[in-house]
């Protein structure tokens, strides 16, 4: 079958190797238009003859034709030849198997035999044959023989190979078309995946923005606190400043050191109360090089006073040579501040041992630098190590579940890990390495 595309329909029709090649004419079928109605019985009957013809009467009426001008040619020609002179039926045989298939070839052959034996062996113009030409007219009988056989497997290897051409390219074709398919899902498929990670990106953003307005809500009496006592400071010194410019004569040396005293109180103030800006302001993250220690030292400043109202200790051990890595400090702080945060929750209910807070710095190798935040709480089993930096997962009865996974994707974005621990005194213990170049 070879197909054809009419009308953007494929059509499957016979492969045009005449029927009797394959030893019966083909069966007439009754026939279903695109519309799907039948055709009557007079247009079958007259189709069928149709075929009939191009497969049987055209193939045949060719060889014959071929045969009878090879014949007319030769008789024509033989008395300028010596006898004999047969070469014209060769041809004939062989362009009659080839157009019309084995069986056109075979019919040409027993024309072609006829008509030599008839014209060309002695006796002339009778079918009989001389004893001494038989072996001349069995030659010429086998080579024609082989002339149309080789015609006609020409033909037919030429027509198989056309065919499977052609197959082949409706393959290709119908392979192409899925391949298109495949790719157009797979597009849409890589679209849906990018909208979803950037909607995931995007809610990220927004909890970890929630996390830090939770967190400061629990701080904001800590930090009235921490600024309070720089403004108080400011006005002690400011009225003391005063008193020192009013004496007779003025002690200018008191009154100089007041001022700075004043400068130095405003100057920490306002620290606090820009790094606690930084962490309500919704920016995008920017990565500069910074020390560690200073984000734990600034923290511990606004923690203090959170720590001393639940009897807190704080306790700091940073590393003196400790390198520089590069981070976003309001993210990095706010990584430290949830895990102090969380021991001093985790040390609520203990009373019978004191409650303390280490906070420790150190060079981890030539890697990047540790920071572990260790408390004295009520401990952490292995369930709840599994499991704590799941999102919305919380042993608070107020909290989120969302302050550990956020910090643990900071972490993570700065090419670090963040992992936690029984502690060594019955707490728990998280720690976090940042590399120095991320």
């Amino acid at each position: 079958m070879i197909a054809e595309f009419k009308d953007r329909e494929m059509v499957l029709r016979p492969s045009p190797s005449p029927a009797w090649q394959l030893g019966s004419f083909p069966e007439t079928s009754i026939a279903v238009n695109r519309f799907g109605t039948g055709d009557t019985a007079s247009e079958l009957k007259t189709r069928a003859m149709a075929k009939l013809a191009n497969s049987v009467i055209r193939p045949y009426g060719t060889a014959l034709f071929l045969v009878a001008g090879a014949l007319v040619s030769t008789l024509l020609i033989r008395g300028l030849f010596p006898y004999p002179f047969l070469y014209l039926f060769f041809p004939a045989v062989m362009a009659g198997a080839w157009l019309g298939g084995r069986g056109a070839g075979l019919f040409a052959v027993f024309l072609s035999t006829l008509g030599v034996a008839y014209f060309f062996v002695p006796p002339f113009y009778s079918f009989s044959i001389n004893a001494t030409d038989i072996a001349y007219f069995a030659a010429f009988i086998v080579c024609a023989l082989v002339a149309s056989w080789v015609s006609a497997s020409k033909k037919r290897s030429e027509q198989d190979l056309t065919e499977a051409r052609d197959l082949l390219e409706y393959r290709v074709s119908e392979r192409t078309t899925e391949l298109r398919k495949s790719n157009a899902e797979l597009r849409r498929s890589i679209e849906e995946h990018r909208k979803a990670q950037q909607a995931l990106m995007k809610t990220q953003a927004e909890l970890a923005h929630l996390s830090r307005v939770f967190t400061m809500g629990e701080l904001t009496s800590s930090i009235a606190h921490e600024v309070n006592q720089p403004l108080t400071a400011v006005v002690t010194n400011g009225h003391a400043c005063l008193e020192w410019l009013s004496a007779n004569p003025p002690d200018l040396e008191e009154a100089r050191q007041s001022a700075e005293r004043i400068v130095k109180d405003g100057t920490r103030a306002g620290k606090v109360l820009g790094r606690i800006r930084s962490l309500f302001k919704k920016e995008a993250p920017s990565r500069e090089w910074l020390n560690l220690n200073d984000v734990i030292r600034e923290l511990t400043v606004i923690l203090r006073g959170e720590a001393m109202s639940r009897r807190v200790s704080l306790r700091t051990d940073l590393a003196a040579d400790l390198p520089r890595v590069r981070g976003d400090q309001v993210q990095l702080q706010q990584v430290v501040l949830n895990l102090i945060v969380n021991g001093i929750e985790a040390m609520r209910a203990t009373a019978d041992q004191p409650k303390e807070i280490w906070i420790r710095s150190c060079r981890e190798d030539s890697v990047g630098v540790r920071v572990v935040v260790e408390d004295r709480g009520v401990g952490l089993s292995p369930e709840i190590a599994e499991k704590i930096f799941q999102p919305f997962f919380t042993t608070k009865d107020q909290g989120i579940g969302m302050g550990l996974s956020i910090s643990r994707s900071i972490v993570e974005s700065h090419a670090g890990r963040l992992w936690a621990t029984p502690g060594r005194s019955g707490g728990a213990m998280f720690q976090f390495i940042i590399p120095t170049e991320s």
